[in-house]
C-alpha cells in the first residue's frame, strides 16, 4: 500500500490544487502538486486522477493525456489521509481497500482509451511507480529513481505491481527488485525496459509535449484498439489473440481516421487524422 504518515499539522488545501488539471492542444495535462509530501496521493486525489482519466476517455477533444508532477518526486505512494472511516477492522477490509483504491487507480490508467505518457520528474515508490509503469509511454528525467518498498515495509506489492513488473522485465528481474526494494535509477530503468526514454531535467516538459503532440494528432480511435490488443496479448492465447486482432481491423475500418489514412497512402500525401 506504501502509507506516508499524515500531517496533523497541515493544513486542508483545495484539491483542484493538488491535482492540477489543463487540457492543451487535445492533451489532458495531469499534474501531481503537491511536491512537500513528494506527492504521496491521498484518497480524494486518487479520486480525481481517476475521475479525469475517465473525462478523457469519452472527450473527444482530448486525444492523449500526460501524468507527471512537481517537486522532486513524482509519487512517493498512498498517503490514506482523507480516506473514508471505517470503524473496527474486520476481515476483508484490507482486500477492500485495495481493491477500491490502488488498484481502481492502476485500472483506470489501463483502460484509458487514449494513450497515457507518463512524464517521471523525480522519486516513484511504492503505486507511485506503478502508476508510471500502468502507462502507454514513461520519460524521465535523469534524476528519477523508481523503487518497489513495499518489502521494506513487510508488505506484499499491490497497486498491480505483481501483474504489471512481469511483463515489462520478466518474473526474475521482477522479484530481484521487489524482494529487495533498492532503488533503479533512470538510466537502469531504461535499460531494464521500464521507461522508454531517460531525459536531462530540463527536457522532460518539452519531450512529453513533443510525444504528446504527436499522439494528439494521431489515428485516435486506432491508437485505442492497438493499447486495448497489446494489454490484453500477454493474458491471451494466439488464438484469442488473432481474433480480437481481426475484430479490432474490423471496428477501426468503420472510421473517418481508418478512411482518411488510406486516401492519404492512394493519393501519396500525409493524412490530417482528426481523432474520428
Amino acid at each position: 500500500m506504501t502509507t506516508s504518515s499524515p500531517d496533523p499539522t497541515a493544513s486542508p488545501e483545495p484539491l483542484d490544487s493538488l491535482i492540477l488539471h489543463t487540457t492543451d492542444n487535445a492533451v489532458s495535462w495531469i499534474t501531481l502538486n503537491r511536491p512537500e509530501a513528494m506527492n504521496a496521493v491521498t484518497w480524494d486525489q486518487r479520486e480525481r486522477v481517476i475521475a479525469l482519466l475517465d473525462e478523457a476517455s469519452g472527450d473527444p477533444g482530448v486525444r492523449a493525456v500526460v501524468i507527471t508532477a512537481t517537486g522532486r518526486g513524482f509519487c512517493a505512494g498512498a498517503d490514506l489521509r482523507g480516506a473514508p472511516a471505517t470503524g473496527e477492522r474486520v476481515p476483508g477490509d484490507v482486500a477492500r481497500t485495495v481493491r477500491r483504491g490502488a488498484q481502481r487507480l492502476i485500472a483506470a490508467v489501463l483502460d484509458c482509451e487514449k494513450p497515457v505518457i507518463a512524464a517521471v520528474n523525480g522519486t516513484a515508490a511504492g503505486i507511485g511507480a506503478h502508476l508510471a509503469f500502468a502507462c502507454d509511454l514513461v520519460i524521465a528525467a535523469e534524476p528519477a529513481r523508481f523503487i518497489e518498498v513495499f518489502a521494506r515495509r513487510g508488505l506484499v506489492p499491490d497497486g498491480g505491481g505483481a501483474y504489471l513488473l512481469p511483463r515489462l522485465i520478466g518474473p526474475q528481474r521482477a522479484k530481484e527488485l521487489m524482494f529487495f526494494g533498492d532503488f533503479v535509477s533512470a538510466a537502469e530503468a531504461e535499460r531494464l525496459g521500464l521507461v522508454n526514454r531517460v531525459v536531462p531535467a530540463d527536457d522532460l516538459e518539452k519531450t512529453a509535449r513533443e510525444w504528446a503532440r504527436r499522439l494528439a494528432t494521431g489515428p485516435t480511435r486506432a491508437l485505442a484498439l492497438t493499447k486495448q490488443l497489446v494489454n490484453a496479448s500477454l493474458d491471451s492465447d494466439r488464438a484469442t489473440a488473432f481474433a480480437a486482432e481481426a475484430n479490432a481491423q474490423e471496428i477501426n475500418m468503420t472510421t473517418a481516421d481508418a478512411n482518411e489514412g488510406v486516401a492519404g497512402f492512394v493519393e501519396r500525401r500525409p493524412p490530417s487524422f482528426r481523432g474520428r
